[in-house]
């Protein structure tokens, strides 16, 4: 299984400070929200949760919660809500793409522990779904603008599903299904960050993207 330790960045979290090719200042620079959001609360460093995802409908669905490390100069969240559907006592699917946890893609089966304030904190995955994660920042000084739909409207001819989280911040994330063309996407997301259309990265990867 592997393990989320809370208090710590996950598997695949070791990122370089200009994360998305971007500095951190250029970042905070351009989104004017961000800055926003990185200045919530009494001190500019605290963390807090990342924004409260929409509930699915149906009363089926629990929110899994993932602690982390917040990355030196991105967004200050320190935890990330996902929803998920139970699948036993302890366990459950992830039904969101993540904005911020890495090692961790929609489908995956993770095991969690119920905390005295009734929330579930997730403590590892025990049953990888095949599926990827990728995060997508548009330049908004490129040819598609600071337009999430953009990003959509490019990447369409693959029919992945994706979230964004804000209009002020259009970060697009994206589920990779097992079977998608992993060649032909990687080589699309490759050409637009060479492009100046926008900066990814890699949440949660296979052997199978690392291999495209």
């Amino acid at each position: 299984m592997v393990r989320y330790q809370r208090g710590a960045v996950s598997e695949i979290s070791a990122r370089r400070p200009d994360v998305f090719g971007v500095s951190p200042a250029e970042i905070v620079r351009l989104w004017c929200a961000v800055r926003a959001l990185a200045l919530t609360g009494n001190d500019a460093g605290m963390s807090s949760p990342a924004p409260e995802r929409d509930s699915p409908a149906g009363d089926h669905f629990i929110k899994i919660w993932f602690k982390f490390v917040p990355r030196e100069g991105w967004l200050p969240y320190d935890t990330e809500g996902l929803w998920g559907v139970a699948a036993g006592p302890d366990t459950a699917r992830i039904c969101n793409v993540p904005f911020l946890q890495d090692g961790v893609a929609e489908g995956d089966l993770v095991r969690f522990t119920l905390s005295p304030d009734g929330l579930c904190w997730a403590t590892g995955r025990v049953e990888a779904s095949g599926n990827c994660t990728v995060r997508v920042l548009p330049n908004p000084r490129g040819p598609l603008g600071p337009s999430a739909q953009a990003v959509y409207d490019r990447l369409a001819p693959f029919g992945l599903g994706g979230e964004t989280f804000s209009k002020e911040l259009p970060l697009v994330a994206f589920t990779l299904p097992a079977g998608a063309d992993l060649p032909t996407i990687k080589a699309t997301l490759q050409q637009g960050e060479a492009e100046g259309w926008w900066s990814f990265e890699v949440g949660c990867a296979t052997d199978e993207w690392r291999a495209a």
